[in-house]
């Protein structure tokens, strides 16, 4: 599936050891620059509108470095992500559902999924969208496929076409038969094939439905990113893996590695901040169900205190 793979033959710098925490830098925001990232860098989802994070464990994959490079980034994720108290699968075998790719060719490879694996793009409506979703515009790019899960705990995919459902309803006819005044005739089973059900709690502020991610897709690009340490681009790499931001195009006043591929940004940060690691725990703090006002509520109130 993924065919386009190349190592990153240029990367000079020496092979860094994994360090056991995470480290971090940072300066201390105030509230508007926390307001202001939380509305910007926070992409609710297509269907619910809500924040996305993981609720099955993360299994991490990089392809395209070598056979040292690659675990070191895939480590990397793996300990921001228990830092923050995202769900880490510890099975070496683990099924992937995060999936970095370093290659020399990323609009290829990206054409390539649009056409046979279209679902690792994530969310769209029409031949259009999609189109413009897999275009390839920044040195690491990144897709996200979400759920949405109910009250019940179950997921289904976030997509234009739902699962379809059917219903048995009993229409009146000709032949119907009205014992005791109830008219019961035929029954008739309508067929909705874009539809889908769900299990909700019918609350205003918790619904019971809440947005996951089912599958990341992480791609990088290795001549437009020499100049950066591997080190900064697995911090990088860890927070597309385990947040959903939105678009990257202005620099942030908040201390924030994502700053890190901003054109003309003077706040550059080569490591994970402060402040992304109180974003990451705020974000796996929140309630997953709540809406998305609340729960960015919540999530600036964590970020106040640990920044504090």
């Amino acid at each position: 599936m993924l065919a386009l793979l190349y190592p990153l033959a240029s990367l000079s710098q020496p092979i860094p050891k994994a360090p056991e925490s995470v480290t971090v830098t940072g300066v201390k925001p105030t509230e508007k620059a926390i307001d202001d990232f939380l509305l910007s860098h926070t992409a609710p989802t297509r269907i619910l509108g809500k924040i996305a994070r993981w609720k099955t464990p993360i299994c991490p994959l990089t392809m395209g470095l070598g056979k040292n490079y690659a675990p070191f980034v895939s480590q990397r994720i793996r300990q921001v992500a228990a830092q923050a108290g995202a769900p880490v699968d510890e099975d070496k075998n683990c099924k992937p559902n995060i999936r970095v790719v370093f290659t020399t060719r990323p609009q290829e490879l990206m054409d390539n999924l649009r056409r046979d694996h279209p679902n690792y793009l994530g969310y769209y409506e029409n031949r259009l969208q999609s189109a413009k979703l897999a275009a390839v515009t920044r040195p690491i790019q990144s897709w996200y496929t979400t759920a949405t899960i109910d009250l019940r705990g179950r997921p289904q995919i976030d997509s234009a076409q739902g699962a379809g459902i059917s219903i048995d309803v009993i229409l009146p006819g000709p032949n119907s038969i009205s014992p005791g005044g109830v008219t019961i005739g035929a029954t008739t089973r309508l067929e909705l094939p874009n539809a889908s059900s769900m299990n909700v709690s019918g609350n205003r502020i918790n619904d019971g439905l809440s947005s996951s991610f089912f599958n990341v897709l992480i791609v990088a690009e290795p001549a437009k990113l020499l100049d950066h340490e591997i080190g900064t681009l697995a911090d990088y790499i860890a927070m597309l893996a385990l947040s959903q931001p939105g678009p990257l195009e202005d620099c942030a006043e908040f201390p924030t590695i994502l700053n890190l591929l901003v054109p003309g940004c003077a706040r550059i940060t080569n490591n994970l901040t402060q402040g992304d690691l109180a974003y990451l725990k705020a974000l796996y703090k929140m309630t997953p169900a709540n809406t998305l006002a609340a729960q960015r509520g919540e999530m600036r109130f964590q970020m106040q205190q640990a920044l504090k």
